[in-house]
């Protein structure tokens, strides 16, 4: 025992002497940066306040207090991301899961569905400038940098003759036929920016980690939000099953089968839940079921990254804690595809990080997790029971290559030329401007929407992505990095080919995919970091970067 005291007062000495004492100048100069830093935010806050509000009391007049209330949330959260940028990227992937349920709580107003955007757009313009000003790349990595270039010049020829010529020169009608109003040029762009409008986030994500501190705190943050969403959509779940929430039970005809708004339960948005019709279909914290079941098949990359390789054991039984509810609500959702593909995910990481082979780690952890899920399943066989009977239903009435090959040939023969039909023409959220085609699977999608060249551009950059983040993740050497880059890989691997339904398209997938690519690139500078601080002579020699 005195050893030890000896020991820890040795290192409590140690530590003191490496941490350096501030002079009394540096201290008065950190007291005038926090008091500038002060000044700046009230002064914002001031002006923000003052004009969102001036602007809240003329859009009410204008359309009421359902326009009025997003307008002031609007100006205020824009100007404050655009001078905290970082803060501002924190808050949208904070925002992404949540903002479903925050959509309908304060209104279901559609200028609500962009409400992320206001904290990412001034962020990457503060991040723009910044780069701009440090002369650094905000196109992360550089080798994506070409096949983006042909990607975008692609979709700018479909916005300017397709979209333009829509709106310039609208087809003509029949005598007794009146013209639809549309607004041709504002789908295009709203269908760029569902198309290539969060690739930025690459570059965001790799600034925002600046060292291993930020890395787990994000990584870790993450998990929290998963675990968060999953615990309430479980609660979700317990509130239909008591009868608290009525869903659409009691109902008749095709609206017992049917997702309704009216049926909303607390969290999220339209739901279907008709037990005793079999069909069930949750949104979680989402806008719809869908979004829920794509979220659940995404966490289970991040739960399993975190729960295999975060250096702290606390951490890693969450993240393990994490992806257990993960399952659970990827079987009591109704979800098929969840069903489907999160145990295949979970399969695939397996094989694909080599955690397999870490028995000492994997043993444990798979048995813990197959008890968790075997008391679900012998607790809940009904569920079990209708959840794959609905699954082997549809996968025989309907099997997915029979459905994307038919998809294909479809859009095919109805597209309008080798530019497509023009961009937002298949997009879901762009049918406020004009006519749109419900288009299920991806790259038939986007097909229809810029042809043949367009479509080829895009599986280049995917293609370009994919492998040099494959090259990332295997020239890392430190084995926690570089697990927790395979399962960024793999998950980059799967999206960037899968081609049923169209996750690319909608949240959360539409930013995770990009954001998440930023991150896995960042990794090996996180290595070098590690490697300087264990070697000070490295690390005086090479000055690290600074953006935001």
């Amino acid at each position: 025992m005195p050893k030890s005291k000896s020991k820890n007062k040795k290192s409590k000495k140690q530590a003191e002497k490496e941490t350096p004492t501030l002079s009394l100048k540096e201290q008065l100069a950190q007291k005038r940066k926090a008091a500038q830093a002060r000044k700046e935010l009230i002064s914002l806050l001031t002006t923000a306040t003052f004009g969102s509000v001036l602007v809240g009391i003329i859009l009410f007049f204008v359309g009421g207090i359902k326009v009025a209330v997003p307008g002031v949330l609007g100006i205020f959260i824009i100007s404050l991301s655009y001078k905290y940028p970082r803060q501002a990227l924190y808050a949208f992937i904070i925002y992404v899961p949540i903002g479903g349920t925050i959509t309908y709580y304060l209104g279901n107003s559609p200028i609500l569905q962009l409400a992320k955007d206001a904290f990412y757009v001034p962020a990457l313009i503060g991040l723009w400038q910044t780069c701009r000003k440090q002369g650094l790349p905000i196109i992360i990595p550089q080798g994506i940098k070409t096949p983006l270039y042909i990607v975008l010049g692609c979709s700018l020829l479909t916005l300017l003759f397709i979209n333009g010529g829509q709106q310039f020169n609208p087809p003509s009608v029949g005598l007794l036929e009146k013209a639809t109003k549309e607004i041709p040029l504002a789908m295009g762009i709203l269908g760029l920016k569902v198309f290539l409008g969060y690739v930025p986030l690459i570059g965001c994500a790799y600034y925002l980690i600046r060292d291993k501190r930020d890395f787990l705190f994000l990584s870790r943050l993450q998990i929290v939000l998963i675990l968060i969403c999953c615990v309430l959509g479980f609660i979700q779940y317990l509130l239909l099953l008591t009868g608290v929430c009525q869903g659409t039970r009691g109902l008749e005809g095709n609206a017992l089968f049917v997702t309704s708004l009216e049926a909303r339960c607390y969290f999220g948005g339209a739901l279907l839940y008709s037990p005793e019709e079999g069909v069930i279909r949750l949104p979680g914290t989402f806008v719809a079921p869908w979004q829920w079941a794509w979220f659940l098949i995404s966490s289970t990359f991040f739960t399993f990254a975190t729960g295999f390789t975060d250096p702290s054991p606390i951490w890693r039984l969450i993240g393990l804690g994490s992806l257990v509810t993960v399952f659970i609500n990827a079987v009591i959702s109704g979800q098929r595809i969840a069903l489907a593909l999160v145990p295949t995910c979970f399969g695939i990481l397996l094989l694909l990080t080599g955690q397999i082979g870490n028995l000492k780690r994997f043993i444990p952890i798979g048995i813990g997790l197959a008890l968790v899920l075997g008391i679900a399943m012998v607790t809940n066989p009904d569920v079990v029971q209708q959840r794959t009977e609905s699954f082997t239903g549809r996968w025989e009435a309907s099997p997915p290559q029979d459905f994307i090959v038919q998809q294909f040939e479809e859009n095919w023969k109805n597209v309008d030329g080798p530019l497509g039909s023009g961009l937002g023409r298949a997009t879901n959220s762009a049918r406020v401007m004009g006519k749109t085609k419900l288009v299920e699977t991806y790259y038939p999608k986007v097909l229809f929407e810029v042809g043949i060249f367009g479509v080829l551009a895009f599986l280049a950059l995917v293609t370009s992505l994919t492998i040099i983040g494959f090259k990332t993740y295997r020239s890392i050497k430190n084995r926690n990095f570089r697990s927790y880059g395979a399962a960024l890989w793999v998950f980059i691997l799967f999206i960037s080919y899968n081609t049923y339904y169209y996750p690319l398209d909608v949240d959360p997938v539409a930013v995770y995919y990009w954001f998440y690519a930023g991150v896995l690139f960042k990794l090996p500078e996180l290595e070098k970091q590690d490697i300087e601080d264990a070697n000070p002579q490295l690390k005086n020699q090479k000055k690290r970067l600074k953006t935001i």
